[in-house]
This record gives structure tokens, sequence and C-alpha cells, in this order.
């Protein structure tokens, strides 16, 4: 089939879908993007708020608005991804972070940008091939980046709601505090939110962070397997040394990077 699109949309499907070193490139950078705005985020709650802080919010929400927009041109489907919950999560941030009518607002999703950069597709076969350590450690690493990103995610959440109401948050440290004490269920008691969604978002923290770091130990503790499909049954966790499918006995052919 012939490819009737723009030199500019072929142009963006390289850097957003292709597998060669542009793209490559491209993605990296994107996801430095994303953690130099999740870095900024953390600072801006011990500076104050003025035209500096705000230019330059305006300034990665342009930034987002333009990524969204590009993704949006090349997408098969662009009505499902604007609708879908990073398509919803994406216009809340930049039209939080361009119209701050609300401090810095939902801007605190812009956390949530990570996991997505980080588990697409492309991103993923990206850092199997260029990172050995992360191709033998991926689901571990995995893991950790998610219960990482839930904890970010809930203290900018928790910062976001109490800062300016609950006297003990002051920073993003106190409210890092409170998520890390009240995810590990330490609870010393010293900090505590206000208001029956503070009490929720307790709750949720609890709920939802306790599963994500028992699933950090369960992966981190068990024996390791490799991700490797089985061409004839589609097992894909497999023991690094096996030669057979344990669900169909078929030889396996297994990559080998060698004695290390």
């Amino acid at each position: 089939m012939t490819d009737t699109a723009s030199p500019l949309r072929r142009r963006l499907r390289v850097l957003y879908e292709s597998d060669g070193p542009t793209g490559d490139r491209f993605r990296y950078a994107l996801l430095a993007f994303d953690l130099a705005t999740v870095s900024w985020l953390v600072a801006t709650s011990f500076l104050p708020r003025g035209l500096h802080t705000t230019t330059i919010d305006i300034a990665i929400g342009a930034v987002f608005l333009a990524d969204l927009m590009a993704r949006l041109w090349i997408s098969r489907r662009p009505m499902r991804e604007i609708f879908s919950f990073w398509g919803v999560a994406d216009l809340l941030v930049i039209f939080s972070l361009l119209v701050p009518i609300w401090g810095e607002g939902l801007a605190f999703l812009r956390v949530l940008r990570l996991y997505r950069v980080f588990h697409s597709p492309q991103t993923l076969t990206q850092l199997r091939d260029d990172i050995p350590g992360f191709r033998r450690n991926e689901t571990a690493l995995r893991a950790g980046l998610n219960l990482l990103i839930f904890i970010f995610a809930m203290t900018a959440l928790v910062y976001q709601t109490q800062s300016g109401v609950n006297e003990k948050i002051g920073n993003y440290v106190d409210a890092l505090y409170f998520t890390v004490t009240t995810l590990s269920t330490t609870g010393f008691g010293d900090i505590t939110l206000v208001g029956n969604f503070g009490k929720l978002l307790s709750v949720v923290i609890m709920i939802f962070g306790i599963g994500l770091f028992l699933r950090l130990v369960q992966v981190i503790f068990r024996p390791r397997k490799v991700e490797f499909p089985c061409p004839a049954c589609g097992l894909r966790r497999h023991d690094p040394d096996a030669v057979h499918c344990k669900a169909c006995g078929i030889v396996l052919a297994i990559p080998d990077e060698g004695l290390e």
C-alpha cells in the first residue's frame, strides 16, 4: 500500500514509532524531559510562586501540547487515543500548566507520563536492546519503577491537595515523608492529612502502595526467569538455561549472552 502521508507526518512517525537510531535518540530525549519536569515539580515546592515559575510551567505545557498534537496527528485512531486514560491525563496536565488557575493544579499527573513513556512498546524494546542489565532484570526493574512512580504521583497529589490547608505539609519532602510512612504502614503519626479527602487518600496510598511493594518483593526473591515467547504454545517465562519449553516440550532457542 502506498504511503500517502505528508513528509512531516512520516518524519514524526519515524521519531515516535521507528526502531532506528533517530527514534531511539528521540525517545530517550523525551524520557529525559519528563524526568526533568518531575524534578522541576519537586523543586517548585521549595520556591515561592512567581512569574518565573509560571513562565516555566507554561513552557512545559507548550511542549506537552506539541507532543500530544504530534501523537494525535500520526495516530491511526486519534479519537480513541485522546479519550483514553493517558489522553485525558495529558489534557488535564496541559490545561493546568497553560491556565494555572489553581497553582500547579493537576500538574502532578505529569508524573504519570513517565509510566506511559517508559512502558511504551518502542521504549521497552529500545531498553532491552541497549542495556543488557535491563534485559536480564526487566521484571524487577519494572516493578520497582511502578512503585517509584506511584510514590511520586501520590506525593505530588498529597502536596497539591494539602499545601496551604495543612500546616504539617509545607513542602514536597513533608509530602514524600508522609507517603512513604503511610505506604510502609509505619505511620509515625506526626503528619496526618486533614479532611475526608485526606483520609480517603491515605487509604488509597496504603492499599495500592502495599500491593506494589509486595509485587516488587515477589519478583526480587523468586527464581529469575527470562522473557522469551515459545513459538509453539506462547509460554513467555522460562528458566535462563532452559532448552525445552516446560509447557509443550518444544526446543527453545533463547538468546544467550554467554558466561559473565
